[in-house]
Parts: structure tokens; C-alpha cells; sequence
């Protein structure tokens, strides 16, 4: 695998755990905090978008 394969491989998988984490957080605090609970569940649909553009990238490779 070149480079830039190692490189998407490390950012999916980093953004997938950030994801989790995100989410942990998101679940902790939404019944005092609903309205930020909501902007970071939505952040990681976003990012998780992004992890299926990386994926894409990847299989060109």
C-alpha cells in the first residue's frame, strides 16, 4: 500500500473513534443538554459522511 493508502487508512479509523467518542458524549448529556446533544449528533452524521467519502478514495486506490 503507498502513502496515501496508509494515510486514508489512519483517517477513517481515526474519525471512527472520534465518532464514538462524539456519540458517548452526545448520549451523556443530551437530557440536560438537548439542543448541543442534537449539533453533535449531527456533526457525526456529517463526519460520518466524510468517513464514506475516505472509503471511496480508498477503493480507487
Amino acid at each position: 500500500m503507498n502513502k496515501i493508502g496508509r494515510l486514508l487508512e489512519h483517517w477513517i479509523e481515526h474519525c471512527k473513534e472520534h465518532n464514538e467518542k462524539y456519540l458517548e458524549w452526545a448520549e451523556r448529556i443530551k437530557e440536560e443538554n438537548p439542543d448541543v446533544a442534537e449539533l453533535i449528533f449531527e456533526a457525526v452524521r456529517r463526519f460520518e459522511e466524510g468517513v464514506k467519502l475516505l472509503e471511496k478514495a480508498r477503493e480507487k486506490l
